[in-house]
């Protein structure tokens, strides 16, 4: 009885694993997907993306859930989406879920202690703290990656960003607290832990695919599309001249 229930389950896996894999190629090859969502699976998926997160702050404004609240929220996002299009952003690596939920899990803990921290130097008797503009160097490609990384640094308490240089992945960020050289040490070796963790998350070297909108700003759209691989090819040379001068 036991080897009967075993066989039926495998056959029974087998069955659902076929048919989804039939199911997800007969949309592969008749489904087309529309122009406006991307041109390919990443741009797609970060589209998709967006029109959720718009139709989730269109439910929260409203404070009820209800079809009608998600599907207005659905049509307003792509109507805000097609009406009102931002420059596009390159995907370019591959997210590692695992990895996020730990940077996840790091930033958590990072904003407790910085909290407590930031609260102890409020409180404590003494001098204020010394505050600084520390300027710090990534290797971080993406624009968008980039984006997430400063993200990160502005959520923990006592650290603020307050320039980026995107062209040499420069970072001035506002330091709370350096008295002590342990304490800069501190910051860098954090700095350096949010790096390797975007990087590891997003940006493996093996799955980066540069995109064709790789160091074009945007002015991309008023680009020809014969010119535009040659002005990737060439979009980093004069800033890099302009930094060496």
């Amino acid at each position: 009885m036991k080897a009967r229930i075993i066989t039926a389950w495998r056959v029974s896996l087998l069955f659902i694993f076929w048919h989804v894999v039939s199911g997800y190629v007969w949309l592969r090859d008749h489904v087309r997907i529309p122009r406006w969502l991307g041109s390919d699976s990443r741009e797609v998926a970060v589209r998709l993306w967006t029109l959720a997160f718009l139709t989730v702050v269109w439910v929260l404004l409203w404070g009820t859930i209800s079809w009608a609240n998600i599907l207005g929220g659905l049509v307003l996002a792509v109507a805000i989406v097609t009406l009102l299009p931002l420059p596009r952003v390159p995907v370019e690596g591959r997210i590692h879920p695992l990895t996020v939920l730990l940077l996840l899990a790091r930033l958590i803990g990072d904003f407790f202690v910085s909290s407590a921290q930031v609260a102890w130097a409020a409180i404590r008797p003494g001098r204020p703290p010394l505050g600084a503009v520390v300027r710090v160097r990534v290797t971080i490609k993406s624009d968008l990656v980039l984006t997430l990384a400063v993200d990160y640094l502005n959520l923990v308490p006592g650290t603020m960003v307050l320039e980026i240089d995107h062209r040499r992945r420069m970072l001035y960020i506002h330091v709370f607290d350096v008295r002590s050289e342990k304490r800069v040490r501190a910051f860098y070796k954090q700095v350096a832990f949010v790096e390797r963790s975007f990087i590891k998350a997003f940006e493996r070297d093996s799955e980066w695919h540069p995109s064709p909108y790789h160091g074009i700003d945007e002015e991309y759209h008023r680009v020809r599309r014969s010119d535009r691989t040659h002005g990737v090819a060439g979009a980093t040379d004069p800033a890099v001249e302009e930094v060496e001068r």
